[in-house]
């Protein structure tokens, strides 16, 4: 780790460039230029500001850049009803409504208040085109493990009776879990013969060939794409719950792999032959920053930052979002109700205190300016919270060690920030409870 001296404080504050407004962001989409994939970090899942900045240059791609959908960390269904009220298809006739699918821990994540007004001005965006040319919404995540397979069965028993029925016989393969895939993860984990892995590979084996066949009767089109990718979320959710009593790292990769393969598919699905859709992604900084730059990346992680780099070399941006201090909505342990926590002051040695330190409420910097203030190879602390917060255990908890300027392509930070307002406050107390004391390792939640 390499300290700066005030000096270094001082010609970073002459390389950064304040945001006060759109102005500003134009700036920003200039720095980013014609990526076609720009992911959108963010270092709390429950941070005001980041959903905002990240709102306000979503509107700028898809407005002055083309792109094409926001694609988020969330999961498919949960997104796709979403996408059917942005293209006025469905039955919701609020924004507020149609992010009602988002029912899984941790609900303030998408069902806030800074989300809605986006959906909503995507459904207004999309209300002056014709249907070719729509944004859409779309999840990236593999959680959706029953709801996914509720999907597949109810397309394949409104199209085809007989594939429903055989589908059926294969995920019956789940039944003993009794809705619950991480008690499916552990039986499987335990005894081999509890896992499931053949039925949902021959189920996706059995949907892909007769999309291939060549009798004329191959299914197309948005409901059979959106069957499709429910199948291959099946899959992999299948192979992470049996793999996350394993150990992190697989488990982790696992799931980043999995993002990083349905923004291709989508980028494929939602372009034309060799001109692939441009996309803009909303995730937390551990999956949007290169995990190599990281003792993450170290210890054997990846990230799906670093997959789309490695991937789609030239064509990829990667914004990551920090803050020093201001109150986050959060929880102090996994399926607790949200609260509002106050963000602990960064640490010393830490990039978020070096940002501070340059005394701008609001600012953004280039990956290659860092890089020339600091120099090559610089390590500090870079926090990360997730929905779980533990002040008290934050250094253990929420730190690791980055080098920032190949982490990302653009920071920006947000000196003071505050909590996301969910769209169903909640009526627990406003700070964590002091009673759970118990450690937490890196990360949680994210």
């Amino acid at each position: 780790m390499v300290s700066l001296d005030g000096e270094d404080s001082a010609a970073l504050a002459r390389v950064a460039r304040q945001i006060h407004g759109d102005d500003e962001l134009d700036q920003l989409l200039d720095l980013i230029g014609e990526a076609r994939v720009v992911l959108l970090g963010e270092a709390t899942h429950g941070s005001h500001e980041f959903y905002e900045l990240r709102a306000a240059l979503t509107r700028k791609l898809i407005g002055q850049r083309g792109f094409a959908a926001v694609a988020i960390e969330g999961d498919w269904p949960d997104a796709l009803r979403v996408d059917r009220y942005i293209r006025s298809l469905g039955d919701d006739d609020t924004a507020d409504e149609a992010l009602g699918a988002f029912q899984r821990f941790p609900t303030w994540m998408w069902r806030n208040t800074d989300v809605a007004a986006l959906v909503e001005w995507l459904r207004h965006h999309n209300g002056s085109r014709g249907a070719d040319g729509r944004v859409g919404f779309y999840g990236l995540d593999l959680y959706s493990l029953h709801a996914s397979i509720r999907a597949v069965l109810s397309y394949l028993g409104d199209n085809d009776a007989d594939a429903a029925g055989r589908a059926r016989s294969r995920y019956a393969c789940f039944d003993h879990a009794d809705q619950d895939p991480q008690q499916y993860g552990m039986k499987a984990h335990l005894e081999m013969s509890s896992s499931c892995e053949r039925e949902v590979i021959e189920q996706l084996v059995e949907m892909q060939r007769r999309h291939a066949a060549r009798s004329g009767r191959a299914p197309s089109g948005d409901s059979w794409f959106h069957a499709m990718q429910n199948a291959h979320v099946v899959k992999d959710a299948e192979a992470y719950y049996r793999t996350m009593f394993g150990g992190r790292n697989a488990s982790w990769n696992l799931r980043d792999t999995h993002m990083a393969d349905t923004l291709d598919m989508l980028a494929e699905h939602l372009g034309t032959k060799g001109d692939p859709a441009k996309l803009v992604v909303w995730a937390h900084n551990s999956h949007v920053g290169d995990a190599r730059a990281t003792e993450l990346g170290d210890s054997g992680q990846l990230s799906l930052g670093q997959l789309m780099r490695q991937r789609h070399p030239d064509e990829v941006a990667l914004v990551g979002f920090t803050t020093h201090t201001g109150t986050v909505e959060c929880a102090y342990d996994w399926d607790e109700p949200g609260a509002v926590e106050d963000v602990r002051p960064s640490l010393p040695g830490s990039w978020e205190e070096l940002f501070h330190e340059i005394g701008i409420p609001r600012f953004m910097i280039t990956s290659s300016a860092l890089r020339r203030v600091v120099g090559d190879e610089v390590t500090r602390l870079h926090r990360a919270i997730g929905v779980v917060y533990r002040p008290k255990t934050e250094r253990r908890s929420h730190y690791y060690d980055a080098r920032l300027a190949d982490q990302y392509d653009l920071i920006v930070h947000v000196d003071e920030t505050s909590a996301v307002e969910p769209l169903e406050p909640d009526d627990k107390p406003v700070t964590a409870r002091e009673a759970h004391e118990l450690p937490e390792t890196y990360p949680t939640g994210m």
